[in-house]
């Protein structure tokens, strides 16, 4: 079985969250000291080397998406901050607001330094509103010693944080639709281009980050004796923060190295299955994800080896449903939420959820036909490729993946 590891966790329990004086204690803000004597572009650099795919979901490069930043001409540019944890069974980024605070703000900052930013924006959702004393008392303290605001460390860049708090919607936490939150405008996703590098919050240039990618960059900066790549291989190194829920012993947070075997994680870290139940269905990367069985609890945590079987690490929530819960009431808890959170904007995601969650009720009654089948997968198949933004676009994977999964549950006359 697999233990855990402390990377982007080697500061939990060690210093106060409260207190400046004890994160300084501990090596705080060495990172962005070494920082500012660095060129931008080296520090992208260096995390493109460690191969620091987003945290947030999409995945793309991190160090590449600093460059392009970077590169982008502006007399004004902004860097968010997306503390917007919605994605249900996820919640890494509240456990590393709460414990490590200050190492959040110091990555932020060292971000703003790296793509030539003056203003920082954390996009905070409803839900983790008692985390803003943390997060407002980081800001305070950085600032008065001099680590945010105007000359930072007497290098002539100035850079300041503010706090935002989101309304508690899930669709804010696509990078547009919280963008026009920030602004004061209804929280709903906008077209493509003009991308938010060039044209985001307030029409000025913006990049934005997941709290778990902010979290990391500090680490790597120090880390001169390659702790970070000497875990993972291939396109997935170093380690990744999972949350782990549902019908488990030990639901949690758990910082693993990439190449943890699943079983590892649920059988391992989480426990097992809570009442020696057995294991229905596991979703990765939380409700916009796909469902598997127990056919991927050999596979390797890792971005290659979980998509060839199917599923994803978006998120990095790992959901284990027990044989308590039939797949077809899974998958109505789970239209259920995505038909409440869907904006409304865009005819796909609007009508597409309202019709699937009939046809999953249908199916649950055990009055659906052929046809109510075969339609439920042409809405999942149109609303993935014509919906406005990833919530439309990803609200269908757990049924359609689902639908190849468990077959036998979608067989006409009744639900299993």
């Amino acid at each position: 079985m697999s233990s855990e590891i402390h990377f982007i966790t080697k500061n939990f329990g060690k210093y106060d969250p409260m207190s400046i004086d004890s994160y300084l204690a501990i090596g705080g803000f060495n990172a962005l000291k070494k920082a500012v004597e660095m060129d931008g572009e080296d520090i992208a650099s260096i995390i493109s080397a460690a191969k620091v795919k987003g945290r947030g979901g999409a995945a793309y490069d991190m160090g590449r998406k600093w460059s392009q930043a970077r590169a982008v001409k502006g007399e004004h540019k902004l860097t968010i901050c997306n503390a917007d944890e919605g994605e249900p069974c996820t919640f890494k980024d509240r456990e590393l607001i709460l414990h490590d605070p200050f190492n959040l703000i110091e990555g932020m900052i060292i971000g703003g330094y790296t793509v030539k930013a003056q203003d920082g924006y954390i996009y905070l959702r409803e839900e983790y509103r008692h985390l803003r004393p943390l997060l407002r008392n980081a800001i305070k303290q950085a600032e008065e010693r001099g680590f945010l605001g105007n000359n930072i460390l007497g290098k002539g860049f100035d850079f300041h944080i503010h706090l935002y708090s989101g309304a508690g919607a899930y669709v804010c936490g696509e990078g547009t639709a919280l963008i026009r939150s920030i602004e004061g405008k209804a929280g709903r996703p906008r077209m493509k281009p003009p991308f938010i590098k060039v044209s985001g919050a307030f029409a000025l240039p913006t990049c934005v980050n997941n709290v778990e990618s902010f979290c990391i960059v500090p680490h790597l900066l120090l880390d001169d004796e390659g702790e970070y790549t000497s875990h993972g291989s291939g396109e997935s190194i170093g380690t990744k923060l999972v949350s782990v829920g549902g019908n488990v012993r030990h639901p949690g947070v758990f910082e693993i190295p990439f190449g943890t075997p699943v079983r590892d994680i649920i059988y391992g870290l989480a426990q097992g299955i809570e009442g020696g139940y057995g294991l229905r269905l596991i979703q990765f990367g939380g409700a916009s994800g796909r469902i598997t069985d127990r056919r991927i609890l050999d596979v390797p945590y890792t971005y290659d080896d979980l998509k060839e079987n199917g599923v994803t690490v978006g998120s990095g929530a790992i959901l284990v449903i027990d044989d308590r819960t039939s797949v077809i009431d899974f998958l109505r808890m789970t239209q259920d939420f995505f038909s409440h959170e869907s904006c409304g904007q865009c005819t796909p995601c609007r009508e597409g959820n309202l019709h699937a969650k009939i046809i999953l009720k249908k199916i649950a009654d055990g009055t659906a036909t052929d046809s109510d089948i075969a339609t439920l997968k042409k809405i999942g198949s149109i609303m993935s490729l014509s919906s406005l933004c990833g919530l439309g676009e990803t609200a269908q994977c757990a049924t359609l993946s689902a639908m190849e999964i468990f077959p036998e549950a979608f067989a006409v006359g009744g639900a299993r």
